[in-house]
């Protein structure tokens, strides 16, 4: 889920940066301090937005830059438990495919595709279901619910989001177009 906080942290200005403006200096600093960062409380920052205030500079004896305590605004990714979330298929290995959700990746498991058995079929890079012809291939489109996260703030890729389509209107994107149009036909 994505989502828009406050938040408060102190940014150090080198003095190389020291006579440029003061605000957009501090926004480059909190930029390429904290986007991309994982923390376990606030999720995966997308994105520095604005800066609210910023307090009085300090600086530490033998240290030349000044550090300042500025509260701004930020765009969040957290990935919350059962949440339904939509993806591109990024990869496909023998157990499973990485679903890009935007700001992290999440696996969803060849035992959590379908119902159906799912074989790897490395030589076209896609997963082929036994008794149903679907397949699964980088691009497509999905809808997975969320059964599990682990977040690891030391080293963002040793985080992991498991993905479920196991469950009543998540799958990938054709296959739930053919599901509509074969309940539109049945009601009529």
């Amino acid at each position: 889920m994505y989502k828009r906080m406050k938040l408060v942290d102190t940014v150090r200005i080198s003095p190389d940066k020291l006579g440029d403006d003061e605000k957009a200096s501090i926004k480059d600093a909190l930029e390429n301090k904290l986007e991309g960062r994982i923390d376990k409380k606030f999720g995966s920052i997308v994105a520095v937005t604005d800066i609210e205030s910023i307090g009085e500079g300090h600086i530490i004896m033998g240290d030349g830059a000044v550090y300042y305590d500025v509260t701004f605004k930020a765009i969040v990714f957290i990935p919350v438990m059962q949440e339904v979330i939509e993806g591109q298929v990024v990869e496909i290995v023998d157990f499973g495919a990485f679903v890009s959700l935007g700001a992290m990746d999440g696996l969803l498991h060849v035992s959590q595709i379908t119902d159906d058995f799912m074989s790897y079929d490395s030589k076209n890079a896609r997963l082929i279901s036994k008794n149903r012809n679907r397949a699964l291939s980088e691009g497509d489109y999905v809808r997975a619910r969320i059964v599990a996260v682990s977040i690891n703030e030391r080293d963002a890729r040793e985080s992991k989001i498991g993905l479920t389509m196991r469950q009543v209107g998540l799958g990938q994107s054709q296959w739930l177009e053919e599901e509509r149009q074969a309940t539109a036909k049945a009601v009529k």
